[in-house]
């Protein structure tokens, strides 16, 4: 017998959506890590459990903020060098403890929250809305908390004329000399300067971390939106939730007449240890960040103007649950935006020794079209990256997918993170294996993409 309230948690398949008149795509709260997460009534359930090969019904009775929190795909080397951050017990150790000295936190009664589902690498709970927007910060550093919507969420796959278009790019995908120039632009010295500014390792920006509820990450919103209009961008500091640093969305209008719209992406904001207010995201995502800003002092070097839109933003909250970037793709969505390609770049700079420069490429969220398209471009412009699949997902290109556009990021390794200062206050840009040659090059990558896209022209 059902509880007359509950969560139905399965494995995430577009099948489960296959009928249009299907009651669970009105009952649909996310996919999370692989898993779908419902809230039908029995009688839906009982519609369609022949199409639920596993899953768990979670039962129901005052339920506070859901949150969903996942263990990130790291090393197992990481791992064995601190056990701790694997275990999710600490967590529920420290939504109750008192806080460190020097940490700056809340303490949550038992009460407060509650675990609904669990398994070794994700929980369900239920929690305050004071835990909940604060919970990252209780978390052990290879977990990641999303907070579930308050209603239900439509699925939206991409539709069949956005992946054709991609298709198409495909299809005419080739060395251009003229991007190769472009893209080898980039300068490297530059994104030194810029990554010591966001981290505050050169002594003058004066921040000591970009956490999205931080002083800081509005002195670096402010900064970026600067220097991005000084490559010729139009900005808008786009605030998405009360209390969080705001999105900073800049676009350089198309010559042409389109809606046509090429979006590169990264987060600003930042993690830190448990327990320290410094949080200066040197890799994570500061590494993206000055990515972006190098496309965009190259644009403004170059005196590139584009036939389509492009949109470059660094988006608040991603640390939180990806929050900047689903206010802003829910956005898109309702303005009917025609977005051709959209790119996350998320932790591109360390190196781990011995290995080989990079690129990582989403092996679950994504369009898979869009994947192939950068692949096909790192193998023409930055040779020197191998190329391969990542799990460790998902940011901010997820909430893009999820909304219908066509999507996918760039990680700095093929394979699960192995930066042992990852959601650590020790994440700067001056320590063995932050690779700023790595992050130009997938860079590279992510402007020739862009170029190829949206159609450029360079001044006669």
């Amino acid at each position: 017998m059902l509880p007359p309230t509950f969560l139905l948690v399965t494995p995430f398949s577009p099948s489960l959506f296959a009928a249009e008149d299907s009651c669970l795509s009105k009952t649909f709260y996310g996919n999370y890590g692989g898993q779908a997460v419902f809230l039908p009534d029995a009688v839906c359930f009982d519609a369609h459990s022949s199409q639920f090969a596993s899953g768990s019904v979670v039962p129901l009775d005052g339920a506070q903020q859901l949150v969903w929190v996942q263990h990130k795909a790291v090393e197992q080397s990481l791992k064995d060098n601190a056990k701790d951050e694997s275990n999710l017990d600490l967590l529920f150790d420290r939504l109750s403890a008192p806080p460190a000295a020097d940490a700056n936190q809340e303490v949550f009664a038992p009460s407060e929250y509650e675990v609904l589902h669990r398994t070794e690498t994700a929980a369900l709970l239920s929690v305050s809305s004071a835990a909940a927007r604060t919970i990252d910060t209780l978390l052990p550093r290879f977990w990641k908390s999303t907070l579930l919507p308050t209603s239900p969420v439509p699925f939206l796959p991409v539709p069949a004329p956005a992946v054709d278009r991609v298709k198409e790019l495909l299809q005419t995908f080739k060395f251009d000399p003229v991007v190769a120039s472009i893209v080898n632009n980039i300068s490297v010295s530059q994104m030194r300067k810029d990554i010591r500014w966001l981290t505050g390792e050169d002594g003058v920006s004066g921040i000591v971390s970009r956490h999205s509820f931080s002083e800081g990450s509005r002195t670096a919103a402010a900064w970026l939106k600067d220097q991005f209009e000084e490559t010729g961008a139009a900005c808008e500091l786009k605030p998405f939730l009360i209390g969080f640093a705001p999105n900073v969305v800049c676009r350089y209008p198309a010559t042409e007449n389109t809606t046509a719209t090429v979006l590169l992406s990264a987060h600003y904001d930042s993690r830190g240890s448990f327990g320290s207010t410094r949080a200066p995201g040197g890799d994570d995502d500061g590494s993206g960040t000055v990515s972006l800003l190098g496309i965009a002092r190259t644009i403004k070097r170059k005196g590139l103007t584009f036939r389509s839109n492009v949109e470059l933003v660094a988006f608040a909250g991603e640390e939180q649950g990806l929050y900047g970037s689903k206010g802003y793709s829910r956005e898109l969505r309702e303005a009917g935006a025609n977005i051709t390609v959209m790119i996350q770049a998320d932790m591109l700079a360390y190196h781990a020794p011995g290995e080989p420069a990079q690129l990582g490429l989403p092996a679950t969220i994504g369009t898979t079209e869009v994947t192939q398209l950068v692949a096909n471009a790192s193998a023409i412009y930055s040779p020197e990256l191998k190329v391969g699949f990542t799990s460790a997902c998902c940011s901010d290109h997820q909430s893009f997918h999820e909304q219908g556009f066509p999507a996918t990021q760039v990680f700095e390794r093929a394979g699960p993170i192995v930066d042992p200062f990852y959601h650590n206050s020790g994440d700067l840009s001056e320590r063995d294996g932050y690779d700023l040659e790595q992050v130009k090059s997938i860079a590279k990558v992510q402007f020739a993409t862009l170029l190829h896209a949206a159609g450029f022209d360079t001044p006669h």
